[in-house]
C-alpha cells in the first residue's frame, strides 16, 4: 500500500503532487534526536520507551514526574541546622553518660534475658561464654537507637540533603570527611563497639602470631568497610564518575528526577518490538520495523507515521495486507508522505511525536505559580491548539520565533506523520521555516510563485462564495451590513457562473461591481442565449436596480476589490483553470502550506487576504466529511484580521477538530466590540512581557480570582508599668534604636485576581509570557508564568 489514499496530500491540480517525492530509503538526519535537546543523542528505542504519563494541560509529558499538589512546609534552614546540633549534642550527652556508666541499669534488659552465667560480679562478660558477643550487640543496638531516635527528633536527613548534598557534590564529599575520620577514631578506641562485636565471633587457636594477624586483618577490613560507607553517603562514586565523563551528571538528574517505570527492553510489551503487530500474527513485519529501528534507519516521524497508518488499518481492516506488504518492501519508508519527506530539514525546537507535543519553555519555579507546575517543561498538542490560542505581545517580545514558528513546525512533522494538516499565514520574509519545510508555498504579489490562492476557497455554490467575499471585504467597515454585501455579491456569482461556467477573475468582478456596461451586457447576452435562465437575469436585474441607492454596499465592495486589481497582483487569483491555485478544501490531506501576504507595499490587501483565509479556514474545516486529522490554521500576525463572523467561526472550530493561532501586538488591533468576546472565543490566553495595562485588564478580567490566604501583621507598643520593665525596655530601645513592640497576626481568606492588569505590564521579565490552558475536553490550567525557550 503506498498510503492507500488516507495520507495522500491535496494538489493544486488533479493527479499532481505539490512537489517531486524523494527517495525515502534514508531519512534526513534531524537537527537533534527524538526527545533530545541540542547536544543530546538519545537512541530512537530510549525514546519510544520513554514513559508518558497522562498529566494537566500543557505538562510535557515525556518522562515527566508528578510532583505534588500542595508544598509540603519548609523549616527554615537556620532552625534546621540549631534543631540538629541541638540533637546531637544530646545523643553525644546520653552516649557519654551510658559509657562511663552514669545511666544505672541501661543494661538490665540485656541481663534479664541472659543466662547469669555470662556475666562476673563486676558486670562483664565472663570469657568463652555468650556474653563475650551479647554486650556488643546490645551496645551497637543500643547506639543505633539512640542515632535513630535523635535522628528522627534533629531531623538530621533533611539537614544532610538541604544543608549538604544540594550545595553540590563537592561539598558533599568534602563534609564526610570529618565525619569518618572521627568514626574511625572512635572505633579505634573502642568507644564504638564494632571490633568488640566482630572480635567477639572470631575463633583463636594457640598460635599467637596467626591470632595476631587474623585480628589485624579483621581490624583493616572494618576500617575499609567504614571507609567505603562514608564514600558512598558521600557521593564519591558519582563525583568520580563526572571527573571523568562517564556519566555521573546523566546518573545524577536520573536520581534527582526519577521516571516512572518503563517496559523491559526485549519484553513483549516493549513498544519498540511492534507487540500490536504480532498480536495479529504480523511478526514478519514488527521484526522488519524492529531492524530499522536497531540500524539507524527510522526516525521518530517513521515510527509516528507507521503507528498512524497501522491505526487505520484497525479501523478498516481490509488495508492490512497493503500495510504489511508496503513495511515489507519499503521499512521505515512505508506509507510515506506524498511529498517524500520523511522529516523536516531543520527543527528549531524540541518536539515529541509520540504525545504530539512540542516544548515552548519552563514554568518558573516561584510563588506566583501553582506548587504542582513549578519547574515543570512547558509544552503545546491539539488537545489544547484545539481550543485556539490567542497571544498578545509588542514587537520583539518573541511571538513568532518562541510560539508561532514552533507549533507550526511540530504541526508540519505530524502532517509528515499523517496527523495534521496546517497553513501558515505571515508576512513575506516571517521567519517561519524554510520553503522546502512546506509542500505548498503561496507567494502572493511575487512573480516568481509557483501557487496561486484560490479567491473563492474551493466553493461551487455562489452564495456560499459570496459570503466568503463578503466576511473579507467589508467585514471591518463600520456600517456595512455583512449579509447585504454578500447578496449583492451572490446577485453577480451566481449569473456569471451560470454563463460561463467559473467564478470571475478580479478585474471581471471589479468590473461587474462598478456597473460598467459593456461587462453587463455580454453577461447579460450570454445568459439570454441561453434562453432558460431567467432567475440569473432577474438577479443582474436586482443588482441594476439596488446599484446607487441608498445603502448599496456595491461600491464599498468596488474599492475593496480594487485592492486586488494592481499590477503586482497580476496573474494571481486566476479562476481560468490555467494557474495552480491553491485551496483550503485541502485541510482534508495532510497538508503543509505556507502563505506570505504582501505586508509591505499592500498592507490593505494583505489584511483583507488574510480576513479571507480564516473565513475559508472557518468555513472548510466545518465541511470537512472526514475530520480525522488535526487542522490548524496559524496566523503571524492577525492584525485587523478579526470580524464579528469569524471570532464566532472561531468558537466552534474545537468541535470540528481544528484550531487557529492569532498574534497581536496589542487588543487595539481588534475591534472594541469584539475584544471581550475574542478572549471567551479561545481556549488558551498567552500574555507577553511588555503588554500595557489597558491589555493586561482584558486578560486579567479573563483569568478571574481566586481565594488566597494572607497574612496581616499589625506592630503594638508596649507600654510597661513596672519600673524595672520600664528600664529594661529602655536600655532595649538605646542600643536596637526600636521600641519594644509586640505583633498581632491576622489570617484570613480574601478573592484576589489571579493576574492584575499592574502585574501583566510590569512583573513580567523579559523572554517570559503568562499562558492559561484548555483542553477540548474542558480542563483547565490556571495561568502560569512561563520562561520561554531560548531565553537565559
Amino acid at each position: 500500500m503506498d498510503t492507500e489514499g488516507t495520507y495522500d496530500g491535496q494538489a493544486t491540480r488533479a493527479g499532481h503532487v505539490p512537489r517531486p517525492a524523494t527517495s525515502p530509503e534514508h531519512p534526513p538526519k534531524p537537527r537533534h534526536a527524538p526527545g533530545g535537546a541540542p547536544g543530546q543523542t538519545p537512541a530512537l528505542a530510549d525514546w519510544i520507551s520513554t514513559p508518558r504519563p497522562d498529566a494537566e494541560p500543557g505538562v510535557w509529558r515525556y518522562g515527566h514526574t508528578p510532583r505534588a499538589a500542595v508544598e509540603p512546609e519548609r523549616t527554615p534552614d537556620r532552625a534546621l541546622a540549631s534543631g540538629a546540633l541541638i540533637s546531637f549534642l544530646g545523643c553525644v550527652l546520653v552516649w557519654s553518660l551510658m559509657r562511663n556508666t552514669y545511666i544505672p541499669f541501661w543494661d538490665t534488659p540485656l541481663k534479664l534475658f541472659t543466662p547469669d552465667s555470662w556475666w562476673a560480679a563486676n558486670g562483664e562478660p565472663v570469657a568463652k561464654t555468650g556474653g563475650v558477643q551479647a554486650k556488643p550487640i546490645y551496645e551497637m543496638l543500643f547506639v543505633a537507637a539512640l542515632l535513630y531516635g535523635f535522628g528522627r527528633l534533629g531531623n538530621w536527613r533533611t539537614v544532610w540533603t538541604r544543608l549538604v548534598v544540594a550545595r553540590g557534590p563537592v561539598v558533599q564529599a568534602l563534609a564526610v570527611v570529618p565525619l569518618a575520620y572521627v568514626t574511625i577514631l572512635l572505633v579505634h578506641n573502642y568507644q564504638l563497639p564494632v571490633r568488640q562485636l566482630v572480635e567477639g565471633f572470631l575463633t583463636f587457636d594457640g598460635d599467637p602470631v596467626a591470632n595476631r594477624a587474623l585480628v589485624d586483618t579483621t581490624r583493616t577490613v572494618i576500617d575499609v568497610v567504614l571507609v567505603l560507607a562514608f564514600a558512598l553517603l558521600g557521593g564519591v562514586v558519582g563525583l568520580v564518575r563526572r571527573s571523568t565523563g562517564g556519566g555521573g551528571a546523566a546518573a545524577a538528574a536520573s536520581a534527582d528526577h526519577p521516571h516512572p517505570p518503563a517496559p523491559e527492553p526485549g519484553s513483549e510489551d516493549d513498544p519498540v518490538r511492534w507487540p500490536q503487530l504480532r498480536g495479529v500474527g504480523l511478526g514478519d513485519v514488527a521484526d522488519r520495523l524492529e531492524g530499522e529501528a536497531g540500524g539507524g534507519r527510522m526516525n521518530d516521524v517513521d515510527y509516528a507515521r507507521i503507528r498512524r497508518a497501522w491505526d487505520s488499518v484497525r479501523v478498516d481492516p481490509s488495508r492490512m495486507r497493503a500495510f504489511a506488504d508496503s513495511v515489507r518492501d519499503k521499512g521505515a519508508g512505508a506509507c510515506v508522505h506524498p511529498s517524500g519527506d520523511r522529516d523536516l530539514p531543520v527543527r528549531a525546537a524540541r518536539h515529541d511525536l509520540l504525545a504530539r507535543q512540542v516544548l515552548l519553555g519552563t514554568v518558573e519555579d516561584g510563588v506566583r505559580n501553582p506548587y504542582a507546575r513549578r519547574g515543570t517543561s512547558l509544552a503545546l498538542d491539539p488537545d489544547v491548539l484545539g481550543t485556539s490560542l490567542l497571544a498578545v505581545g509588542p514587537s520583539g517580545t518573541g511571538k513568532t520565533q518562541r510560539l508561532v514558528r514552533p507549533v507550526v513546525e511540530s504541526l508540519a512533522l505530524q502532517a509528515l506523520a499523517g496527523q495534521a494538516a496546517v497553513v501558515a499565514v505571515g508576512a513575506a520574509g516571517a521567519q517561519l521555516g524554510p520553503d522546502a519545510a512546506y509542500d505548498v508555498v503561496v507567494r502572493i504579489g511575487d512573480p516568481a510563485s509557483v501557487y496561486d490562492l484560490d479567491l473563492y476557497g474551493g466553493a461551487t455554490d455562489p452564495d456560499e462564495a459570496a459570503t466568503l467575499l463578503a466576511e473579507a471585504f467589508v467585514g471591518d467597515v463600520p456600517g456595512i451590513d455583512v449579509r447585504r454585501a454578500a447578496t449583492a455579491l451572490a446577485q453577480l456569482l451566481g449569473p456569471f457562473r451560470t454563463a460561463y461556467g467559473r467564478f470571475p477573475a478580479v478585474p471581471e468582478l471589479r468590473e461587474l461591481l462598478d456597473q460598467v456596461p459593456a461587462a453587463f451586457d455580454a453577461l447579460r447576452r450570454e445568459l439570454a442565449a441561453d434562453g432558460a435562465q431567467h432567475a440569473m437575469l432577474r438577479e443582474l436585474d436586482a443588482r441594476t436596480r439596488q446599484h446607487g441607492a441608498h445603502g448599496d454596499p456595491g461600491p464599498a465592495l468596488a474599492d475593496r476589490v480594487a485592492l486586488l486589481d494592481r499590477p503586482a497582483f497580476a496573474g494571481f487569483f486566476d479562476t481560468t483553470g490555467q494557474g495552480r491555485p491553491f485551496s483550503l478544501r485541502a485541510l482534508e490531506h495532510p497538508i503543509r502550506v505556507r502563505v506570505d501576504l504582501p505586508e509591505r507595499g499592500h498592507a490593505d490587501a494583505s489584511r483583507m487576504l488574510a480576513r479571507l483565509l480564516l473565513a475559508q479556514f472557518n468555513a472548510a474545516a466545518a465541511a470537512r466529511a472526514d475530520r480525522s486529522l488535526f487542522a490548524f490554521l496559524a496566523f503571524d500576525d492577525a492584525s485587523h484580521t478579526l470580524t464579528a463572523e469569524t471570532v464566532r467561526g472561531v468558537q466552534r472550530l474545537r468541535s470540528a477538530h481544528a484550531g487557529v493561532l492569532l498574534t497581536l501586538r496589542s487588543l487595539d488591533d481588534v475591534p472594541e466590540a469584539l475584544r471581550t468576546p475574542l478572549l471567551g472565543a479561545v481556549g488558551c490566553r498567552m500574555a507577553f512581557s511588555g503588554v500595557t495595562t489597558w491589555d493586561g485588564k482584558r486578560f486579567a478580567e479573563a483569568w478571574g480570582t481566586e481565594w488566597v490566604e494572607t497574612r496581616d501583621v499589625t506592630h503594638r507598643t508596649v507600654f510597661a508599668d513596672q519600673p524595672l520593665t520600664r528600664a529594661i525596655h529602655a536600655f532595649r530601645k538605646l542600643v536596637t534604636g526600636k521600641a519594644v513592640t509586640t505583633d498581632a497576626v491576622t489570617v484570613r481568606q480574601v478573592e484576589r485576581e489571579r493576574w492584575s492588569a499592574s502585574d501583566l505590564a510590569h512583573a513580567v521579565p523579559p523572554g517570559h509570557a503568562v499562558l492559561s490552558l484548555t483542553s477540548v475536553k474542558g480542563e483547565r490550567a490556571a495561568p502560569l508564568l512561563v520562561r520561554l525557550a531560548g531565553t537565559a
